[in-house]
């Protein structure tokens, strides 16, 4: 019996970092591919190193959290690790199956705290601090990536240039193409941080699984969901760039993998799906307050009108599609072109009631975030308590 335990709990989370890969190397990597910078074995490729790079370095204090630290260590019998597993696999089915978002770093968490609660060990210190990052992070999101649309997005479209035939021809596109794949591996690090641990922290807890060999585990299984599944989440993602311009989807990758990577170095597990969802709602929010002063902004803000647009509540993507317009192409001087001065940008050429964010869809999101944890963590008590 035990045998066969342990061999189910490594089936599931080879399926947890199989999903992890599938998913994940379309976020980081969609832009470059979909630039034609580099092939999809490419990243790939790129995607399995760095996300165990990331992994094997700053995601054991993740991994050390998860399996140790939110619960005694010696509450992880297989038994248990197998069913917070299994927790974590049903969240990934349910989102994969239904398209609906489930975080696998709360959802994981949920699972680890209904144990701690039915056992009487969970530590509440160690809880409280998890919960108030989930909390901070997605607020810190926002805030930092609108100051980047409003203040610094239009001088970065102006001078620098990505083209989606990827030639490189002048330095300003070669320093394009740079950054496309340096973030993209940025993004694979934190994503390998903090995700590793959603696949192997309960095994490496009980002791079934020593750490490195662990997330060497993941690592492998995110490589193999990096060239099979990944292949048609970079279809999806890499050419619809018109959705989410290529700046401003590094911009989004960039500061969401920053919080991420400084919150799995504290041993915080973090959603990145949470992080980036807020860096394009602020992003957004950013670039369309453009076209006002910065009292007039701030008031929106807190009413939660549209700075930029008439009769809206909030920014889309969309709003960011004047990326195109004020990132010239190759031809011509190959100058940046003048960037308007805050307040007197053309409304028309920032936002329009049509890009504004529909706020009840973000509000069922945010809903679904707060749920998945939650639902985890009952489900996982009421397993713990009355049947295990």
């Amino acid at each position: 019996m035990v045998e066969v335990l342990f061999v189910l709990g490594l089936a599931v989370a080879v399926f947890v970092g199989f999903n992890i890969g599938g998913s994940s190397t379309g976020v980081a990597f969609g832009p470059a591919v979909g630039s034609d910078t580099i092939s999809k074995t490419m990243a790939a490729g790129l995607m399995t190193v760095f996300a165990l790079l990331g992994g094997a370095t700053v995601g054991t204090e993740v991994i050390e959290t998860m399996g140790g630290r939110i619960v005694p260590s010696s509450e992880f019998t297989l038994l248990a690790s197998v069913t917070v597993l299994f927790f974590v696999g049903l969240a990934l089915l349910v989102s994969n199956l239904f398209g609906v978002p489930a975080s696998t770093s709360m959802t994981a968490v949920g699972a680890i705290a209904g144990l701690g609660v039915a056992s009487g060990t969970i530590d509440w210190n160690v809880m409280g601090r998890i919960v108030s990052w989930w909390l901070v992070a997605p607020i810190v999101a926002f805030w930092l990536s609108a100051v980047i649309g409003r203040y610094l997005y239009p001088h970065l479209a102006a001078r620098i240039v990505f083209e989606t035939d990827g030639p490189g021809t002048t330095r300003r596109e070669r320093v394009g193409q740079f950054l496309v794949v340096a973030i993209g591996c940025y993004m694979a690090f934190s994503a390998g941080a903090s995700n590793v641990a959603n696949a192997v922290a309960p095994l490496v807890g009980s002791g079934e699984l020593e750490l490195y060999p662990g997330v060497a585990l993941a690592g492998a299984a995110i490589g193999v969901g990096a060239f099979t599944i990944a292949r048609r989440t970079l279809d999806t993602v890499g050419n619809d760039l018109t959705e989410l311009p290529i700046l401003a989807a590094l911009i989004v990758e960039t500061v969401s993998a920053t919080i991420i990577s400084l919150l799995s170095l504290a041993g915080i597990p973090a959603s990145l799906a949470v992080s980036a969802t807020m860096c394009v709602v602020g992003l957004g929010w950013g670039r369309a307050t453009r076209t006002t002063r910065l009292a007039e902004a701030a008031g929106a803000a807190v009413t939660g009108a549209a700075a930029g647009g008439s009769g809206g509540t909030g920014v889309s993507v969309s709003a960011l599609n004047v990326d195109a317009e004020e990132n010239p192409t190759s031809s011509g001087s190959g100058e940046a072109r003048p960037v308007a001065k805050i307040g007197e940008e053309d409304p028309e050429s920032v936002t329009t009631a049509a890009d504004l964010f529909d706020p009840s869809a973000t509000g069922r999101v945010v809903m679904l975030w707060i749920l998945t944890p939650s639902i985890s963590a009952l489900a996982s008590y009421l397993v713990f308590q009355y049947v295990l």
